[in-house]
């Protein structure tokens, strides 16, 4: 097995655990967020399935090289990827409009105030540590394969990670202290980053610097 495919295995595994943790990362926080009125958790979990898209279409193309149907930097790949990106950073601002709308209206006194929500407490404190570790990770293979594509979703792990922080924080100043605000106020924190990851992957490149 040549140097690159062992990395291309790493690339493909990286992934593949991106997608399963984002999965039960999504399905958990918009249902906490959910019971509880969090609409920080609920963007946070919304933003968990675009990321799972990403990770998803990234691990295929990777596969799709290692299994030798495809070529690296086809056209056909490039071309997939490229639009794939597009639709991830339409969703992203999507996303971004729907909590700057909720979480405005909330501040405004219009709606219900986010209750306490030990599990999404869990849930953000336990992201915080596996983002980051998938994030460099990921960024070390790209860096070994000579890869936008990966090093883009790996500066989109990271980010979550970034949110997971936002969102924690804005749960815990609900439970300890009673500031229902803390939750909105919280989520639109996070809007300027979701806004610059759904640009980024709209234009196809990425912000960042390696790292």
């Amino acid at each position: 097995m040549s140097v690159r495919q062992q990395h291309l295995r790493r690339a493909v595994a990286l992934e593949a655990a991106t997608v399963l943790w984002n999965i039960i990362e999504g399905v958990v926080a918009v249902g906490a967020g959910a019971v509880s009125g969090s609409v920080a958790l609920i963007g946070f979990g919304i933003d968990s399935f675009i990321e799972t898209s990403s990770a998803l279409v990234v691990g295929l193309r990777f596969g799709a090289e290692l299994s030798g149907s495809d070529r690296e930097n086809s056209p056909a790949v490039q071309n997939r990827e490229r639009q794939a990106a597009r639709i991830a950073g339409t969703l992203l601002l999507i996303l971004a409009l729907y909590i700057t709308v909720d979480a405005g209206r909330r501040l405004l006194g219009f709606g219900s105030q986010a209750e306490e929500s030990t599990i999404g407490i869990v849930l953000t404190a336990v992201s915080l540590v596996v983002m980051p570790f998938l994030g460099r990770a990921k960024l070390k293979t790209a860096s070994a394969l000579s890869s936008a594509a990966l090093k883009a979703d790996a500066y989109e792990t990271i980010t979550c990670a970034w949110l997971s922080l936002t969102t924690l924080v804005g749960l815990l100043l609900n439970t300890w202290l009673g500031w229902w605000w803390a939750d909105p106020l919280a989520a639109l924190v996070l809007v300027p980053l979701i806004v610059r990851e759904g640009l980024e992957a709209r234009r196809g490149g990425c912000h960042c610097h390696d790292g």
